[in-house]
C-alpha cells in the first residue's frame, strides 16, 4: 500500500469517520513519499491536532502555509495548534492573516480575539 493516493485516500477516509490517531498512519506514509503535497500534509495536520499532537500539527500546517500563504484554513489551524500549545503571542499572527482573509467567518474573529487577549494578559 505504497501508493500516494490510495493512502491519502484511506487516511481522509479513516479521519472524516473520527480515527484519527489510525488516521496518521496513512497520511504520514503518504506525506513521506510526496512531501509538496499541501492537501496531504493539512488532512495529517488534522489528525495530529485532533490527537492532540500540536507540534507536530503546527509542523504540518506551516509546510502547507510555506506553499500556500493565502490558505485561510491552514492559518488558521497554524494558529489553534500554537495556542493549544499556550504560545498565544505567536499564534496571533496566523489568526490574524486567517480572519482578514475569510472576514465572514466567526470562528475565525473568536479565536484571533482569544489569542490577542492571552497574548496580552501574559
Amino acid at each position: 500500500m505504497d501508493d500516494v493516493y490510495e493512502l491519502f485516500r484511506r487516511g481522509t477516509e479513516l479521519l472524516e469517520a473520527g480515527h484519527h490517531h489510525q488516521a496518521t498512519i496513512p497520511l504520514s506514509r503518504a506525506r513521506d513519499l510526496a512531501p509538496d503535497k499541501s492537501s496531504i500534509r493539512e488532512a495529517l495536520g488534522r489528525a495530529l491536532f485532533h490527537t492532540q499532537r500540536y507540534e507536530q500539527a503546527a509542523a504540518e500546517f506551516q509546510a502547507v502555509i510555506d506553499r500556500a500563504p493565502t490558505n485561510d484554513y491552514a492559518l488558521f489551524c497554524l494558529g489553534r495548534s500554537l495556542q493549544q500549545l499556550g504560545r498565544h503571542a505567536e499564534a496571533r499572527q496566523p489568526l490574524v492573516l486567517a480572519a482578514c482573509l475569510q472576514p465572514a467567518r466567526r470562528d475565525y474573529r473568536l479565536y484571533r480575539d482569544r489569542a490577542r487577549a492571552a497574548a496580552a494578559g501574559s
